[in-house]
């Protein structure tokens, strides 16, 4: 073989194994989703996340590796299968209810990207919504001026209501002014309202009891994990007492309660995926301040509203995004 062709030969090996010929095959970016919850209630979440990475450029495949695991609403549960994606070394996680909490305590820190129903700042996941100051970040679902919208509707809805229940889970962060809120807004509304906390799933019968007991025209439940794990039996004491069930998320409506008023969910859960673009290209989470909530939506049951002997008001219905019939 001669010199010249030889060479040539060698440098067209060596360029084939260049950086400039592995640059064709783009890096893959691991994220780590965690849900407190289970995959049947929050599989929803999940997709409306992964098509916002995907708005983004992310593939799976292709440039994204997305490891994805289901608490099952057990604590003991979320916290070991925090620590197993924790030791795959993600560039992010992205998580669901508690979920945050156990992600948030791995060594060393991973950054936690969180849709959480409650004030991320009283839960003690950041210092404040302008600079959380940790590696956490995200968004809060807990919009204190929706609380007296709801009250507002449910008495569009059904004109004659007069005794509330609110059925709330104290250890909810946030739980004490999202209280005082629905105080006020009753006071305004002429509406008497009786308090039913369940912070557990064996005091949430013992609420509903009460909240029965006290023979209320409707019931407000504060959304939370506990609370959407249980919505199916929630809708169902709706529908078996002729009580209107009203709440913040539409999953609440679509299990039989009557409407909600509150945050698109998956909304929400499709803009996680910004944080997350943002911390791969280099901004830490600190420096991301935490979003509330921009998107809202009306969601009504007609069906339920036929079981209650309710008609539902056309003012009503025509500012609702969606009507479950």
């Amino acid at each position: 073989m001669r010199r010249r062709q030889f060479l040539t030969l060698a440098t067209g090996t060596i360029a084939a194994g260049s950086p400039r010929a592995w640059a064709q095959s783009p890096r893959k970016h691991r994220v780590a989703w965690l849900a407190q919850g289970d995959r049947e209630a929050t599989s929803a979440n999940f997709e409306a996340m992964r098509a916002g990475l995907h708005d983004l450029g992310y593939d799976e495949g292709k440039n994204l590796v997305l490891d994805s695991r289901w608490g099952d609403w057990s604590n003991d549960r979320t916290e070991a299968l925090a620590a197993e994606l924790g030791a795959l070394r993600p560039a992010a996680f992205i998580t669901q209810g508690g979920a945050a909490r156990p992600a948030s305590r791995l060594t060393p820190p991973i950054p936690v990207v969180f849709v959480f129903s409650g004030d991320p700042v009283d839960a003690g996941l950041v210092a404040s919504l302008a600079r959380p100051g940790r590696h956490l970040t995200g968004i809060g679902l807990l919009a204190l001026e929706l609380v007296g919208k709801r009250l507002e509707i449910l008495k569009e809805i059904v004109p004659s209501v007069s005794r509330v229940a609110i059925l709330a889970n104290p250890n909810h962060a946030g739980e004490p002014r999202e209280l005082a809120a629905s105080k006020a807004a009753a006071d305004r509304l002429g509406l008497q309202l009786s308090y039913h906390p369940a912070g557990n799933p064996a005091a949430l019968d013992a609420a509903l009891a009460a909240a029965a007991g006290a023979r209320i025209d409707a019931m407000v439940v504060f959304p939370d994990a506990l609370m959407l794990r249980f919505r199916e039996a929630l809708g169902a004491f709706g529908l078996r007492h002729k009580v209107a069930v009203v709440s913040g998320w539409a999953p609440f409506v679509e299990s039989g309660g009557l409407a909600c008023y509150g945050p698109n969910i998956l909304q929400a859960f499709r803009r996680s995926a910004y944080f997350v673009d943002r911390i791969i290209k280099g901004t830490s989470p600190a420096d991301l301040p935490v979003e509330l909530p921009t998107t809202f939506e009306t969601v009504v049951n007609r069906r339920t509203a036929r079981v209650l002997n309710v008609s539902l008001p056309p003012s009503v219905l025509l500012r609702a995004d969606r009507v479950i019939d």
